[in-house]
């Protein structure tokens, strides 16, 4: 007959540690499409808590008979999974951004895709960029900082330990204003060799006004704006490897700003 000694503390942290890796996986890239069912999202949850739980050595607290209390802390550990996810999602809406721009001057802002990860229409500029973002992502294991993050969270940020200060809203805010940042750096080959065409497009209708441009300009852009996306392909996987080697390091910094022991 097999027993299960589980005290009551133990398994309210079983509870948290179940509700922060839930968040992550919730929000990370790939687990976060709508496609993929949430019964497996909560399975491989309740699947990768039970194998860090006991890894993870917690301290259990004195029981919570406190509903509020035990509420707080809930809503602490989800927050604190979101945040973590919220720092790579801002990456890939400055890359999806980055097309969209570029989509918008080749003339292909009528050509959308439905995205599965989001249920809603993109470009198709914009779902280029995001898919090629997401498997740099994946062949540089850059995936492997979550699993990191969850083992460091708890090292920094125990159960019921989790502060929001404004360190951390400053860090958030400095995220999403370098979403434009990386939507202009990656879109900027497109963006200059468009807008050089648009110019150069302006002083022939000036130049010769019985030539109908815009009949000549539409599929030249797009043409224009392919030749050019493939020539900064090279760059954009540098560019790319870059910003997701310092992921490591936003989320550490997000982990810090959130710890009660700073």
């Amino acid at each position: 007959m097999i027993s299960l000694n589980i005290s009551l503390p133990q398994l309210q942290m079983f509870f948290l540690v179940f509700l922060r890796i839930g968040a992550i996986l919730m929000t990370i890239p790939v687990f976060e499409s709508r496609s993929i069912p949430n019964m497996f999202k909560l399975a491989l949850a309740l699947a990768t808590s039970l194998i860090l739980f006991p890894m993870l050595n917690l301290n259990p607290l004195p029981v919570s008979t406190s509903i509020f209390g035990l509420a707080i802390g809930a809503a602490g550990e989800i927050l604190l999974g979101f945040v973590i996810g919220f720092s790579v999602k801002i990456i890939f809406a400055g890359i999806q951004m980055a097309g969209q721009l570029g989509g918008y001057q080749m003339g292909l802002a009528l050509a959308n895709v439905m995205d599965p990860a989001d249920s809603q229409q993109i470009p198709l500029l914009a779902q280029f960029n995001n898919l090629v973002a997401l498997l740099i992502f994946l062949s540089l294991n850059a995936h492997y900082w979550f699993i990191r993050a969850l083992t460091q969270s708890y090292r920094l940020v125990p159960p019921f330990n989790v502060h929001f200060d404004g360190a951390l809203t400053e860090h958030l805010i400095q995220l999403a204003g370098n979403m434009f940042v990386v939507a202009i750096q990656v879109g900027a080959p497109i963006i200059a060799a468009l807008l050089v065409t648009s110019v150069a497009f302006g002083l022939v209708a000036r130049t010769v006004p019985q030539m109908n441009v815009f009949i000549v300009a539409m599929p030249l852009k797009i043409g224009i704006g392919l030749l050019f996306l493939g020539f900064s392909l090279p760059y954009f996987a540098a560019f790319l490897k870059k910003i997701f080697g310092g992921l490591g390091a936003h989320i550490l910094i997000m982990l810090k700003a959130m710890s009660a022991f700073q």
